[in-house]
């Protein structure tokens, strides 16, 4: 591999004992040295100088909780994305229907991931909502959530359950007319799994190339690296297969999920482990305040936001979990001692402390206290400081979910919970005083990958209106940065390669346009735009990468379209 010397206007190196430079040297890889042009000169001699202008370089933009594959199937062509922040409005969304309608053959179904009953601020539709629109066309709609769908008349007949409703799934259900009949809806993986599969029967496309798309995606928002928080033993050939591309332009950590029987083996792909490995096992606690199955000491507002999203007002405390406090710990029985880091999914401050509990006897009964195991909490919406603190005393570490306050902040203060709850959302800086080390995520295809969004939210506490909530929740742009660099590799056991520009480490760097320390705050993800990124020293060619995509056979991974439905989580 090559030597070469990157200069910039300014270089962001995370590293506190060097913050600035304006020139770094590569040798093959890693960084050998930075500081000026002249210092990596007389480190790296003969080395070719390219110059990158007025960019600003960064460290690349770590991801450290998203879900690529199912994500990629998702959203990316052919099926359709129809979340509020592409669609603002129901008649947006009919909009898309219609030109999907126009654009497509009349035999190929049609499906649409992202709607979402509080944002979009209609009442869910069901067949007899999608019919018109539709005709006889096989047709479904994902939740963004992706705890519910909705499809066509069409596809019960398609199933033979117009005339023969079948009874509900263990773990889901159907919705059904008052003469017993289904009304094209459906709740939970097991019983959208089963009403959308004459969807994704006829769908078409590739789900290997929908997920090179999604990573695509990731790299032009500036992302290097990543993890994979939904993985199973499934997904194991496609990741051989992405990782064959020519340039993948991402690293990726596997968390493995706990519900897979494979969950406590180790898992070689024959890929460079600095580019793809698994790193621990991942659990969802509780669910989603969308739908109103988080654990809560409070309960929602009694509001027509909460009504029209069909969101029980009583959160049901400590039922709402998805585990007893007895299964937590059986599962961090059979795997802590196998030595992988777990990251569980908690969103209400009841289900946090029943975590926080688990895990304390967990990490007293295997001797873990006290070492590096930087076991997870996901998401923690509504984590409080004295919460966040004992986390950091078990060593527990946590990634936080900004875009959750960005696009559901205004509803979440006043209009879901009261202003004690609702504006203190995402208490970030409570997060970074109490030792969490905390990271920001955009949990795949639940919101778009945007780091410097999550920054701008972080700092300015302003929601996708500008509105203001809970200013006293507000960090520094230091943090914010810290959230998507140097923590964000901690949190994935990768601070010893990526998160900062220091000798030793990956030359994973992303351009932009301008310094985030120049511009306003609250305009900093609109007046910086990422030029590009690196990976291990070589700037990414995207065209290159989809192009070796496109060659690539997608055919033995058609399977992975109904594994990511059946995946569907945050």
């Amino acid at each position: 591999m090559s030597k070469q010397i990157l200069t910039a206007s300014s270089i962001i190196t995370m590293n506190p004992d060097k913050p600035r430079a304006t020139a770094v040297a590569i040798d093959g890889d890693r960084i050998v040295e930075v500081g000026t042009l002249e210092q990596c000169q007389a480190k790296l001699a003969g080395a070719t100088v390219i110059d990158l202008g007025d960019t600003v370089l960064a460290p690349g933009f770590i991801e450290p909780h998203s879900h690529p594959l199912l994500s990629g199937i998702s959203i990316m062509a052919p099926a359709h994305y129809i979340a509020p922040w592409v669609a603002p409005t129901w008649d947006d969304v009919v909009a898309i229907f219609k030109k999907a309608l126009a654009e497509s053959p009349a035999d190929a179904s049609l499906a649409f991931f992202g709607f979402d009953k509080l944002l979009h601020g209609v009442d869910a539709p069901n067949a007899a909502t999608l019919d018109p629109i539709f005709g006889d066309r096989l047709a479904a709609v994902i939740d963004n959530s992706g705890h519910a769908a909705y499809v066509t008349t069409a596809v019960l007949k398609a199933l033979g359950w117009e005339e023969n409703p079948p009874e509900n799934p263990v773990g889901g259900s159907y919705g059904r007319n008052a003469d017993g009949g289904l009304d094209g809806t459906a709740e939970e993986v097991s019983a959208i799994l089963a009403i959308t599969l004459p969807v994704l029967g006829k769908l078409g496309g590739s789900p290997l190339h929908q997920a090179a798309e999604f990573l695509a995606l990731m790299s032009r928002a500036g992302i290097t690296s990543t993890s994979e928080m939904t993985y199973a033993k499934d997904y194991e050939a496609g990741y051989q297969a992405l990782f064959s591309m020519p340039g993948c332009p991402v690293r990726i950590s596997l968390y493995h999920m706990s519900t897979d029987p494979t969950c406590g083996d180790k898992v070689d792909l024959g890929i460079d482990p600095s580019r793809i490995r698994k790193q621990g096992i991942k659990l969802w606690a509780d669910g989603s305040p969308w739908t109103g199955n988080i654990a809560t000491s409070f309960d929602y507002l009694d509001t027509p936001t909460v009504k029209r999203a069909g969101i029980p007002l009583q959160t049901g405390g400590s039922k709402a979990m998805n585990y007893t406090r007895e299964q937590l710990d059986a599962i961090l029985d059979k795997y802590a001692p196998l030595g992988w880091q777990m990251a569980f999914h908690v969103n209400g401050d009841i289900g946090l402390d029943i975590v926080l509990d688990a895990y304390e006897n967990a990490l007293v009964k295997y001797s873990l206290l006290g070492t590096d195991h930087r076991w997870r909490i996901e998401h923690v919406g509504a984590g409080r400081g004295d919460q966040f603190q004992r986390a950091a005393s078990l060593g527990v570490i946590a990634s936080l979910a900004p875009f959750q306050f960005y696009y559901w902040g205004d509803l979440l203060d006043g209009q879901m919970f009261e202003t004690r709850i609702g504006a203190n959302w995402g208490r970030f800086k409570a997060a970074f005083d109490a030792g969490v080390r905390p990271s920001f995520h955009n949990d795949g295809s639940v919101s778009p990958p945007n780091p410097l969004l999550n920054m701008q939210t972080a700092v300015t506490r302003r929601t996708s209106t500008g509105k203001v909530h809970g200013i006293e929740n507000a960090v520094t742009l230091d943090e914010a940065l810290a959230a998507h660099t140097t923590n964000a590799a901690y949190i994935l056991h990768r601070d010893h390669e990526i998160g900062s520009i220091e000798v030793g480490k990956y030359a994973d760097f992303t351009e932009l346009s301008a310094d985030p320390y120049e511009v306003a705050p609250e305009t900093l993800a609109s007046d910086v735009a990422v030029k590009g990124t690196w990976s291990s020293g070589v700037r990414v060619d995207l065209d290159a990468f989809l192009g070796g995509g496109a060659a690539t056979d997608g055919a033995p991974h058609q399977h992975l379209a109904a594994k990511a439905q059946e995946d569907k989580c945050c």
